[in-house]
């Protein structure tokens, strides 16, 4: 009993702890991942306080775990790629309408230098006389950031009670300066504008009663556009923030219509199969013919040959990547000097796209083929050695025994591991980023396309070096490359099944 009373209080209190946590991601704005905490919290509370769970206490945290860092992202980022969001569509539409709202004209002519002077353990600000002003001071104050005040200012006397604070120390107290609204015997209401000055400000731009904004210099009015996500004059000038709006299938019906985004993105695709392909073919056949040949038994120091082999995969990528890109340099590379001196040729690896394309195969084969060697040697190892020496008897060759004995035992078991390295480098964004970072451009691209990137790295340019930042865009093109690797993945499946099926 005294259990059972325990386990209830321990429940309670977690439901509580983790439907404050729920309420603090909602609050924040995170509605989707607010939803996967509250199912995942649910899930958690039953399977831990219901008798009847049984085996599902085990595998909850793996499931939890897939949902948050695998689901939720895909979600995400399915979701964002029917929405506009960019750097200039970051805010959502009330936000958006109270930045606009909140933005403020100073009046020409009503500025007003100040000066702040410690009163004991407080602040009198005094504002320099003008042409028709007289100078002002301001009864101490206590200056806090917590709620704006309003503060009325009176005629100056004949002298600051104590020496003005150094700039430095203004600055500590900006922050409780900026919410300050002071009053004039005059009526004017001055705010902080500058680090040394209060001037009389006005509202830009007018709530109206239907949504939309006024200018109240212009009288320009702006309506809110739902479907590009900006408040709009009749002219079609556009206010900053814009604001999310969902925009359906625009994005991928761009990637398929829109022919100056399709060509680009087309190249690009057609590039990221042929690089992902050759990488494979030439890294797999590479390693291959190493693995067979240190499997040769006359060969002396076969041990020695392999690790030396093995030693551009044991390297940290990233630094080889960085030293092949030193080795390609134009003028100071080491192949460039090398090719000079034996033909009088100096390649532009990095400007040429052909040879750009062409030093990025070279790369990756050179990064790849160790793996590839290491697991043919280890499935050329498991192959019986009677099946080599029943060969041997019937007089059977090197190439014999290759093509009719190694290849097709160790084809089936490596099949898989192709394809998962197709997948792979399907989205090397490192070795692209770090070598060619894309470039060449591709001229004549309204996108930032470049001739050598691959979709991943043409979504990440497109996200975070494009003008407009268009992370909608990128969103859609992400489940694009999604959608093609778990197409790989299927067919992976799909043929290993098949290869696993009894003969008949």
């Amino acid at each position: 009993m005294k259990q059972a009373w325990w386990r209830a209080a321990l429940g309670a209190l977690s439901a509580l702890v983790l439907l404050w946590g729920v309420m603090q991601v909602y609050a924040s704005g995170q509605t989707l991942l607010a939803v996967v905490l509250l199912a995942c919290s649910a899930l958690a509370l039953w399977t831990y306080t219901s008798p009847r769970t049984g085996a599902l206490r085990y595998v909850l945290p793996g499931i939890a775990t897939a949902l948050l860092f695998v689901i939720f992202p895909m979600v995400y980022t399915l979701s964002l790629g029917f929405t506009n969001y960019s750097m200039r569509n970051l805010l959502d539409f009330e936000r958006a309408r109270e930045v606009l709202l909140e933005e403020r004209l100073v009046l020409q002519g009503t500025e007003r230098s100040f000066s702040l002077h410690p009163v004991g353990a407080q602040v009198q600000i005094r504002l320099a006389a003008t042409g028709t002003e007289p100078a002002l001071e301001s009864p101490p104050l206590t200056l806090s950031a917590a709620s704006p005040q309003r503060v009325a200012m009176r005629p100056t006397a004949s002298s600051a009670p104590t020496p003005a604070l150094p700039l430095s120390e203004v600055v500590g107290h900006l922050d409780a300066l900026r919410p300050l609204t002071l009053t004039t015997p005059s009526n004017q209401t001055l705010s902080l504008i500058k680090l040394r000055e209060f001037a009389q400000t006005q509202s830009l731009y007018q709530a109206e009663p239907d949504g939309a904004l006024k200018d109240a210099l212009t009288g320009t009015r702006y309506a809110p556009n739902p479907d590009t996500g900006f408040f709009t004059s009749a002219e079609g000038e556009r206010l900053q923030p814009g604001y999310r709006v969902n925009v359906g299938w625009a994005h991928y019906a761009r990637l398929v219509q829109d022919e100056r985004f399709r060509e680009p993105f087309f190249s690009v695709f057609v590039w990221t199969v042929v690089f992902s392909g050759l990488t494979v073919v030439f890294a797999t056949a590479l390693g291959l013919f190493l693995a067979v040949l240190l499997n040769w038994e006359p060969l002396e120091a076969k041990g020695l040959y392999r690790v030396v082999l093995f030693l551009p995969y044991a390297v940290p990528g990233f630094i080889s990547i960085l030293i092949f890109k030193g080795l390609f340099n134009q003028n100071l590379g080491e192949i460039n000097l090398i090719l000079n001196a034996l033909f009088g040729i100096k390649p532009a690896w990095f400007s040429d796209p052909l040879l750009a394309k062409t030093m990025l195969l070279i790369v990756n084969v050179w990064l790849g083929f160790p793996y590839m060697m290491v697991l043919c040697t280890g499935l050329i190892k498991a192959i019986p050695s009677d099946l080599y020496e029943a060969s041997a008897v019937a007089g059977a060759g090197p190439w014999m025994n290759f093509h009719r004995i190694t290849l097709p035992l160790i084809l089936k078991p490596l099949t898989p591991l192709l394809i998962s390295a197709f997948a792979f480098n399907f989205n090397n964004f490192v070795l692209i980023s770090l070598l060619t970072n894309g470039r060449p451009d591709q001229l004549d691209a309204t996108t930032p396309a470049g001739t050598t990137d691959i979709l991943v790295s043409y979504t990440w340019r497109i996200a975070f070096q494009d003008s407009g930042q268009q992370f909608g865009l990128a969103s859609a093109i992400s489940t694009v490359i999604f959608l093609l690797v778990a197409a790989v993945t299927l067919v992976q499946m799909k043929f290993t099944k098949i290869n696993d099926a009894p003969a008949r």
